[in-house]
């Protein structure tokens, strides 16, 4: 268990990094993401095949696995484009709005009740979302996009822990990969319907920062990730992700000044979301045995 928890929170350090790359990529969201699941795969691809590892499984499994990679790439744009339309802090914070939607989510899937306890933690984290909300109509459109993608995150984390029983994790990331750029270069042509205009064509330095958002931020994160989900539950790997934030917001600040951005409201806010992780922190630790 202890090796699953430090997997999880390396994860999440390399999580940090990917908005701030996001904001350096010069790409809209759309064409981020496509460019993001191409490198990966053929990345990840590349490295199977010099081990020789390279998984085969059933046509029906690829397709379930593939369909959790379309989650991947909807929380993707979705996390991107509250970025763009605002800025990085805005972007993380409202990423941890996942665990209050896999508090709502994970019991109808699992079958199970809904949680008080988990409600609770997560309800706190809601407060925290609703006071930076409100500080700034600035931000609204921004974290809106934040909310879509906290809500496809929390659907993507439970489905890889069900089809993710199955399967190791570099089967997993691979079929997911190309499950995800399968369904972007389908859906290319209405998307650039609805945005005319997008350069689709990366600037001087936008490859460097692909790459390292594809090899560490996404190869790196997502097997740490995947293999901590094998011990840990879905909502405790979400509520620790909200520690993604932190990281992010002080790159942020440091790269980008965006703290002369962001109110007293912002603060109290992120203090809240905070609270609500040192609590289930606290409760995850006092348990023996079992899933947390």
């Amino acid at each position: 268990m202890r090796s699953a928890f430090i997997k999880l929170h390396i994860s999440i350090l390399l999580a940090g990094f990917t908005g701030i790359l996001g904001k350096l990529i010069s790409l809209a969201e759309g064409p981020l993401v496509w460019y993001r699941m191409l490198l990966t795969l053929f990345l990840f691809f590349c490295y199977l095949a010099h081990k020789k590892a390279l998984p085969r499984i059933a046509l029906r499994e690829a397709l379930r696995i593939g369909g959790v990679g379309v989650l991947i790439a909807l929380h993707w744009i979705f996390f991107y484009g509250s970025i763009k339309y605002a800025n990085v802090s805005i972007g993380v914070v409202c990423f941890a709005l996942t665990g209050f939607f896999t508090a709502l989510f994970e019991p109808f899937f699992e079958g199970r009740r809904l949680s008080p306890r988990e409600l609770c933690f997560s309800l706190i984290t809601v407060c925290g979302i609703a006071l930076i909300f409100h500080f700034d109509a600035r931000y609204r459109t921004g974290i809106i996009l934040g909310i879509i993608s906290a809500a496809m995150c929390a659907l993507f984390t439970i489905a890889m822990r069900k089809v993710g029983r199955k399967h190791d994790s570099s089967t997993m990331l691979l079929y997911q990969m190309a499950g995800g750029f399968a369904f972007l270069t389908l859906a290319a042509p209405g998307y650039l319907a609805l945005f005319p205009g997008l350069n689709l064509v990366p600037s001087a330095f936008d490859p460097l920062w692909l790459f390292l958002l594809s090899s560490l931020c996404t190869i790196g994160m997502f097997l740490l990730q995947i293999q901590a989900l094998q011990k840990i539950s879905a909502f405790t790997v979400n509520l620790s992700y909200n520690l993604e934030p932190i990281y992010s917001i002080l790159l942020a600040m440091l790269l980008f000044d965006e703290a002369g951005q962001l109110g007293g409201a912002f603060f109290i806010g992120l203090a809240l979301i905070c609270a609500s992780v040192v609590l289930q922190s606290a409760y995850a630790a006092r348990q023996r045995g079992g899933v947390v």
